[in-house]
C-alpha cells in the first residue's frame, strides 16, 4: 500500500513537472509566443479564443472595451487548429489562428453588427467585409469581435467624452478610471492593454490611433493615407481616414500592418497610389537592432499650437527620452523653426469645416450601399437620435457636429478653400520642415503631432514612453513623410527595445 502511494506521489510529481515545463502564459503573450506555443502543442487557437472570451466576460463590464463577441469565433479557431494539424499553406502565416478585435466602424460580413457604436446602425447589413478584414481572413486571423469606440468615431459631437457610445456606454482607461482613454479607437486600445485580445485594428481621422495608444500604453501605427484600405469603414473623410494596428509591441504591430496593406479595388485610387510605398518583402525586415543609429530626429519646442507641447513640465518629462535616443545613435535636431508659422497655422482652422462637408457626402454614400439599414442618410441618423433620445446617456443637443455637417451642401467654395489651405499647410509646413532639415522623423510628446500628420496623410507610430506620478501612461510619437513607415518602424523598434517601458495595467486593483 505504501509503495502504491509512493508510486502515485512520484507519478504526480513527474506530471506536475511536465505541466510546469510546458506551461504557457497567454497574458502579455506576443504573436511569436503564441505561434511558438501552437507549434509546440502547448496551445490551440480554440483554447486561446476561450481564454479571451473568458477575460472579456470578466473585464469588459468594467472597461467597456468590447461591443460584441463573434459567435463564430470558436468555429474559426477550430478551423485554424485543423489547418495547422493538416499543415495547410495558410497555417504558415504569422496571423494564422490569432484573434483580432476590429473597431466597430469596420465592416464584417458575418453575425457581428457594424454600428460605429450607434443604435441607428444596429441590424444593418453590410455588403461585404471591409478590405482590411478580408485581408485578415486571408491570413487566417480569427475575428474575435468588435471593439468599442467613441460613437461615430468621435464625430457626432465635441461635447461627448472620449470612449463613449450609446451601445457600450463609457469606456474606462485601465490605468485609472479618472484618466482619459483618448481618441475614438478607445476599445481597440483598452482591449489590447488589458489582454482581452492579442491585437486589434483602429481607425484614425485625426489622433484616434495615436492618442488612445499613448493613453493606454500600447503601440499604434497610423499608416500613410491609402496604405490600408478604407473600403467598408464607416467614414468621416476619405482625405484623412486610415486604418492601422494597435498592439502591445512594435513587432506585433508590424505583423498586422504587413497583413492589411495593399491594393483594394473597392478603395482603388488611394490604395493604388500608396502601394508604391510598400517595401519589397514587407516591413518585418525593418525590425532590426540599432534602428536608431544615424537617424535624424527633429524636435520642436516652441510651437504648441502646431500640435507640440512646449510647457516646462512636458519638456522636463521627455528630456530623458531624448537622451535615450541620443545614446542609441540618433542625431537630434533641436529648436526647429517653421517659416511663416502664423500663416501656416491659420490654415489649420479649416479642418473641421472641410471634415463636416466630407463627412456628410461620405456617410450618405456608405449608408446607401448597405444591403439593409434603419437609416440611409445623415438626416436619418439625426432624426433617429432625436426619436430615440431615451437610449442615450448624453443630451439630444450633443449631436452638434451632425447638425453642422447636415447644413453643408457638398464641397463648395469655402470647403475647397479650406482643403487647399490644408494642403498648403502640409506642403509648406510639415514637408518643408522635414526636407529642409533632412529629417527621418519628427518626435513629439504624447500624440501632440497628430493634426499635422492627419491633414497631410502622413504616417506616425506611438510607442509607450512611461508613466506619470499618478501612474497614467504616456507615449512618444515618431512621424514622417508619406511612405516612411520602414524608417519609422526602425526608429520605433529601436526606442522600444532600448526602453521597454510598457507594463500591463494594475487590473487586480480595480476588480
Amino acid at each position: 500500500m505504501m509503495i502504491a502511494i509512493a508510486s502515485f506521489i512520484l507519478l504526480f510529481l513527474l506530471l506536475l513537472q511536465t505541466v510546469n515545463t510546458t506551461n504557457f502564459t497567454i497574458k502579455e503573450a506576443t504573436i511569436d509566443d503564441i505561434q511558438s506555443a501552437f507549434h509546440q502543442n502547448k496551445l490551440t487557437s480554440k483554447h486561446l479564443v476561450q481564454f479571451y472570451i473568458s477575460e472579456i466576460h470578466k473585464l469588459n463590464p468594467i472597461y467597456k472595451a468590447v461591443i460584441e463577441v463573434n459567435p463564430d469565433a470558436l468555429l474559426q479557431a477550430q478551423k485554424a487548429d485543423q489547418e495547422r494539424k493538416d499543415n495547410a499553406p495558410k497555417s504558415r502565416f504569422r496571423l494564422h489562428g490569432i484573434p483580432v478585435l476590429v473597431k466597430d466602424n469596420i465592416a464584417t460580413k458575418d453575425k457581428l453588427n457594424t454600428t460605429a457604436g450607434s443604435y441607428a446602425l444596429l441590424k444593418s447589413m453590410v455588403p461585404r467585409d471591409a478590405g482590411v478584414v478580408k485581408k485578415l481572413r486571408e491570413q487566417g486571423a480569427i475575428i474575435l469581435g468588435k471593439a468599442s469606440l467613441s460613437e461615430w468615431a468621435h464625430f457626432r459631437s465635441f461635447n461627448a467624452p472620449s470612449g463613449w457610445n450609446a451601445r457600450a456606454k463609457q469606456a474606462v482607461n485601465p490605468y485609472g478610471a479618472s484618466l482619459d482613454p483618448c481618441g475614438s479607437s478607445t476599445g481597440s486600445a483598452i482591449s489590447v492593454a488589458t489582454n482581452m485580445v492579442t491585437v486589434s485594428l483602429g481607425t484614425e481621422t485625426d489622433g484616434s490611433i495615436l492618442c488612445p495608444s499613448s493613453a493606454n500604453s500600447i503601440v499604434g501605427i497610423k499608416p500613410t493615407l491609402g496604405l490600408t484600405s478604407r473600403a467598408g469603414v464607416v467614414p468621416i473623410s476619405p482625405r484623412q481616414d486610415t486604418v492601422g494596428p494597435m498592439c502591445r509591441t512594435v513587432r506585433d504591430a508590424v505583423y498586422v500592418l504587413d497583413a492589411i496593406v495593399g491594393f483594394d479595388k473597392n478603395d482603388a485610387v488611394a490604395t493604388r497610389r500608396a502601394s508604391k510605398y510598400i517595401p519589397k518583402g514587407g516591413y518585418l525586415k525593418h525590425l532590426k537592432s540599432g534602428g536608431l543609429k544615424g537617424k535624424r530626429l527633429g524636435l520642436m519646442r516652441a510651437y504648441p499650437s502646431f500640435g507640440f507641447a512646449n510647457d516646462t513640465k512636458t519638456l522636463n518629462k521627455f528630456e530623458k527620452h531624448f537622451d535615450i535616443l541620443r545614446r542609441n545613435g540618433a542625431i537630434l535636431i533641436e529648436n526647429l523653426e517653421i517659416t511663416n508659422f502664423k500663416s501656416i497655422i491659420s490654415m489649420f482652422n479649416g479642418e473641421t469645416l472641410a471634415l463636416e462637408a466630407e463627412f456628410k457626402l461620405a456617410l450618405n454614400a456608405y449608408l446607401k450601399q448597405l444591403v439593409a439599414s434603419p437609416v440611409r442618410s445623415l438626416a436619418d441618423v439625426i432624426a433617429f437620435n432625436k426619436k430615440h433620445a431615451g437610449l442615450e446617456m448624453i443630451k439630444e443637443y450633443s449631436q452638434d457636429l451632425f447638425l453642422e455637417a447636415e447644413k453643408t451642401n457638398g464641397i463648395g467654395k469655402l470647403e475647397n478653400e479650406a482643403i487647399l489651405n490644408l494642403a498648403k499647410a502640409s506642403k509648406y509646413g510639415f514637408e518643408k520642415l522635414m526636407m529642409d532639415n533632412k529629417l527621418d522623423a519628427l518626435v513629439t510628446p504624447y500624440s501632440d503631432g497628430s493634426t499635422p500628420l492627419a491633414i497631410g496623410g502622413y504616417p506616425g507610430i506611438s510607442v509607450p514612453a512611461g508613466y506619470d506620478e499618478n501612474e497614467g501612461p504616456y507615449g512618444i510619437c515618431f512621424g514622417g513623410l508619406k511612405g516612411s513607415e520602414p524608417t519609422l518602424i526602425e526608429i520605433a523598434y529601436g526606442f522600444e527595445q532600448a526602453t521597454k517601458f510598457r507594463k500591463p495595467p494594475p487590473i487586480k486593483n480595480q476588480l
